[in-house]
């Protein structure tokens, strides 16, 4: 396994562990900081998704600001509390819900007429969970999947002379790091008892269903109720303050209450006064009266609505924070390009969209605890990359200096025989053929400096062996590319001839040995050649490091011509200037095509160019055009 593959493999374990232990230090209740972030992020999902209209099952009949005024003090008098209620009962509603902790005592009178009130109807009244701190805690018990639920030291219940007429059901609700309620418990227990909750009661009696507590769920009737793990119900409201069907109390002193409101419906009776201290901010809302969020989880109960966050939606939680940030670290690795880059985006964006699709489609995915897991070992890993990728380059180009440094043997050998050859600048008429990979420099960037060692020596033995075998001089490995020369030491009447000899040869030993590499290098791999012929300057330069060179307008086009080549889908141009010293008029193994009339860079005037490609080989150069580095 090359070392590559083992880092790869090392970057991927770690990204899993990293994800595994975010998501288990939250669901373990550390690493609090991760609720205010999902808070915000619910609210922002909300408020996406919209305001929604409620199942009309509810009437809250609220004792706002205009009744307070009326009577001049709140909390309301009993005396004016019962006339409410009954006035409600008298309408037959289904329940009716009194959220008010009916806890201290009042004028006997008053408290003596309200309990006879209750007495007359379906009635649920609110009771209060005392916890040791201001938060719910919950302490290791035997009690099986009842240990997870708020403890209370003691229950606040309504006074007995209330709570006899009626069934009592805990008000409180949780409230998250930003103060708004995500979820309302619908169960409590201190050390000897387990009460239900409020909206719980409520529902369970206009459903007039029994209630069945399952080991990761509620049973309704033969209806389940999803609830998280601590059988918490998730609540996601409808809309602002007033979206769930509201009237004021002071309609019921004025006479003006209208039956449909009341009849065959929940009624729930709660506090909506400025100032009375039971308000919360919800995302449509910063001030939406308690009575309206309990309100909202009754809903919740009996229409069967609720955001779903239960046993299963926490296992796709833990999935997501170990997988995606595996999945984002191997597509960095795997394509360590803008490719990478762009395909890690990609699936993030994915992710988003799937969990706000959930969201709005009644299933709680969390997404705070996804991104802690996936953020920061992208981060690094990427900046690992970036590192690397830097080292990288300074190795390649330190590498393709070195190559630059050596000469072709031919060039050796020629100067162990004269060491003044080109001393002295020389002109003379010469052709000149270059050659240069297509996508090698992209393809760099992804494979192993060994295997780019090896792809670099494979291309240069080949160059190598056609120069020679034409009689061609290297002047230079071009890192990807090299440079012959056919004129030197001195002009031959046939070195138009042998330049087109070793261009045809290239053509074709490059072309097997590219359809000889691994499917991954062959699919990104391409060439292509210009041969040109006219006069140039060789010559010697350097100080410390001599190397001989040629320049001049031939050179130039020689090697603009590899542009005209890829720009017309092929592999092979040519002047008609070499075809014409070349006295060549086509063979029987290859097709020739042309003229076509340009221009080339750095270049006034129009060259005449030709194309060439192999006959055995027809649609190659149509099918791939090549990418120029």
């Amino acid at each position: 396994m090359s070392s590559r593959r083992v880092q790869m493999m090392v970057a991927l374990v770690l990204t899993a562990l990293w994800g595994a232990g975010v998501y288990a230090g939250h669901a373990n209740g550390h690493l609090r900081f991760l609720d205010r972030l999902e808070a915000t992020l619910t609210d922002l999902r909300t408020q996406v998704r919209g305001v929604q209209t409620p199942p009309d099952l509810v009437t809250i009949v609220a004792i706002d600001d205009t009744v307070v005024k009326r009577g001049g003090s709140y909390p309301l008098p009993r005396a004016d509390l019962a006339r409410v209620v009954d006035t409600i009962v008298q309408f037959k509603p289904k329940v009716v819900a009194i959220d008010l902790l009916l806890v201290d005592r009042s004028a006997a009178i008053g408290d003596a007429t309200l309990a006879n009130t209750l007495a007359s109807g379906p009635m649920v009244l609110a009771a209060a969970a005392i916890f040791p701190s201001a938060s719910e805690t919950v302490e290791p018990s035997s009690q099986g999947p009842l240990a997870a639920l708020p403890q209370a030291e003691r229950f606040l219940l309504p006074l007995p002379a209330f709570a006899d007429h009626a069934e009592v059901g805990v008000v409180n609700v949780a409230t998250g790091q930003s103060g708004s309620p995500l979820s309302v418990p619908m169960l409590f227990r201190t050390r000897d008892k387990v009460e239900l909750s409020f909206p719980l009661r409520v529902a369970t009696r206009a459903l007039d269903k029994p209630l069945t507590i399952s080991p990761d769920h509620l049973m309704l009737g033969d209806r389940a109720v999803p609830t998280d793990t601590d059988f918490a119900l998730p609540i996601t409201y409808y809309g602002p303050r007033r979206t769930i069907r509201t009237v004021s109390a002071q309609a019921i002193f004025d006479g003006t209450l209208n039956r449909a409101t009341i009849e065959n419906r929940i009624v729930v009776i709660g506090a909506a006064v400025a100032g009375g201290g039971d308000f919360y901010p919800t995302p449509f809302d910063s001030l939406m009266p308690g009575v309206e969020v309990v309100s909202t989880a009754i809903t919740h109960l009996v229409a069967g609505d609720s955001i779903v966050r239960d046993r299963k939606v926490r296992i796709a939680d833990a999935l997501c924070a170990t997988l995606l940030p595996m999945l984002l670290v191997g597509l960095l690795a795997w394509r360590r390009s803008a490719l990478g880059i762009i395909a890690a985006a990609a699936l993030m964006i994915a992710w988003a969209g799937l969990n706000l699709f959930a969201f709005t489609h009644g299933v709680w995915l969390n997404a705070a605890t996804t991104l802690a897991a996936a953020v920061p070992p992208v981060a690094v890993f990427a900046g690992v990359q970036l590192w690397a990728g830097g080292r990288r380059t300074q190795y390649l180009a330190a590498k393709s200096r070195t190559l630059a440094q050596f000469q072709a043997p031919a060039v050796q050998e020629w100067l162990a025989r004269d060491p003044n050859f080109l001393s002295k600048p020389v002109r003379q008429d010469a052709a000149v053929v270059f050659i240069d990979l297509s996508g090698f420099t992209a393809l760099s960037e992804r494979i192993d400096p060994d295997e780019l060692q090896d792809l670099l020596k494979g291309f240069h033995a080949l160059i190598d062996k056609a120069s020679v075998d034409s009689g061609g001089m290297i002047t230079g490995f071009l890192g990807d590319g090299a440079m012959i020369l056919f004129g030197l030491p001195s002009a031959m009447p046939d070195d138009a001839a042998r330049a087109l000899k070793c261009s045809i040869d290239l053509y074709r030993s490059v072309d097997r040995w590219i359809a000889s590499l691994p499917p991954a290098m062959r699919g990104q791999l391409g060439f292509k050649i210009g041969a040109h012929f006219g006069p140039i300057v060789a010559s010697r330069l350097g100080e410390s490091h001599q190397h001989i060179t040629a320049t001049g307008d031939t050179v130039n086009v020689a090697s603009r011509l590899m542009e005209v080549a890829a720009q017309n889908c092929a592999r092979f141009a040519m002047t008609d200037t070499l075809l014409d010293a070349a006295d060549f008029h086509g063979a029987p193994d290859g097709i020739l095509t042309g003229p076509l009339l340009t221009q080339v860079r750095g270049r006034s005037g129009i060259v005449t160019v030709w194309f060439w490609r192999d006959r055995d080989r027809p649609s190659q150069d149509a099918a791939k055009a090549e990418m120029i580095d």
